[in-house]
């Protein structure tokens, strides 16, 4: 899936990148940076030396050498000075410039930190929204596994408002035995995980047609000729009656081309409900129209699901950005979109 979000730890992320927010100098004194030199080795530091000085949206590249990854893109990110001297537009060119610098490597996996947003002082939740931005743009027109890392529970929040939000909704529509307290400071989360089981949604419901009772009896085969088109075939009837292109569709649900050709070249092909899901988000579909596309595939929308109840949160507030979907759904402690 292009886009994920994993509670770990950087140094171990074994990917073709990772970005290290650093200083001017590459000095490896503190917080993430620290960490990466210390498990990179001496070799990092030495060819960190050779490299010019560093200036806030600018990236360097040098090896992983002692790390799981392949490279290590530097990035300079800006010090919170209270919102008034460009930080948000500096701090959304660090994300921009290493996402360019990946994909001008050819490089088909990255994961990040919340830059700026420990000793630097950036506000988390608007951190995370300038790279939730980021991240968004660049995966509308490229391809790129984007890994954003969490290290501990308290390392990102979504804005108190939106995620007070969701927390309300869902306690206002889960059954009254599943209430169980959603506005908790942190939520329990898999650890060290680079990407969580799609079968823990709960209340994986199935939704049974509603077949009609014949005047008379019918074979099976007259039966199978008056059944409702599939999903793949009702999935891209959509995609040419929204004017879009498979490409934009599939890129804003978080797909793979590889991943998109299979349910364009099979009739038959069931998605998990993940990716049926995914699709309804890239295609801006409203309830209703959502759970008949996913309907074709075996699956519903369901009123005792949180899952299902934070999906049709976002779709009810015409909210389809799937990278911050998929945010809300890991602070939840749900499975992701796109899978």
């Amino acid at each position: 899936m292009p886009f994920t979000v994993v509670r770990n730890d950087l140094t171990k992320m074994a990917v073709d990148a990772i970005v290290n927010p650093t200083d001017n100098r590459f000095s490896g004194s503190g917080g993430t940076d620290l960490a990466v030199h210390r498990a990179a080795g001496p070799a990092l530091a030495q060819a960190c030396q050779a490299l010019p000085m560093l200036y806030s949206g600018q990236v360097a590249v040098t090896g992983g050498y002692g790390l799981a990854c392949r490279y290590v893109i530097h990035t300079v990110g800006p010090f919170w000075l209270g919102g008034e001297m460009g930080e948000e537009a500096q701090l959304f060119a660090c994300y921009s410039a290493a996402l360019e610098k990946a994909r001008e490597m050819e490089l088909g996996s990255i994961a990040f930190p919340l830059i700026s947003s420990g000793s630097f002082g950036f506000p988390k939740d608007r951190a995370l929204q300038i790279a939730i931005d980021a991240f968004s743009r660049f995966l509308l027109e490229q391809e790129m596994e984007v890994y954003l890392v969490v290290y501990d529970e308290t390392s990102y929040r979504l804005s108190e408002k939106l995620f007070s939000d969701v927390a309300n909704y869902l306690q206002d529509n889960l059954p009254r035995e599943d209430c169980r307290p959603v506005c908790s400071s942190a939520v329990r989360r898999k650890q060290a995980a680079l990407s969580r089981p799609m079968a823990d949604y709960e209340c994986a419901s199935f939704a049974q047609p509603q077949a009609q009772m014949p005047s008379q009896e019918l074979s099976l085969a007259q039966l199978l000729q008056q059944a409702d088109a599939g999903f793949s075939e009702t999935l891209l009837k959509l995609i040419d009656s929204s004017g879009k292109k498979d490409s934009e569709i599939y890129k804003k649900a978080g797909l793979t081309k590889q991943h998109f050709s299979k349910i364009r070249n099979n009739p038959g092909y069931k998605p998990t409900k993940p990716t049926a899901l995914a699709l309804a988000i890239a295609l801006e579909l409203n309830v209703e129209q959502t759970q008949d596309l996913i309907g074709r595939a075996g699956y519903t929308l369901s009123g005792s699901s949180k899952f299902d109840l934070i999906i049709r949160y976002f779709i009810e507030k015409k909210n389809y950005n799937i990278v911050q979907i998929n945010i809300a759904l890991y602070e939840f402690d749900q499975s992701l979109l796109g899978v």
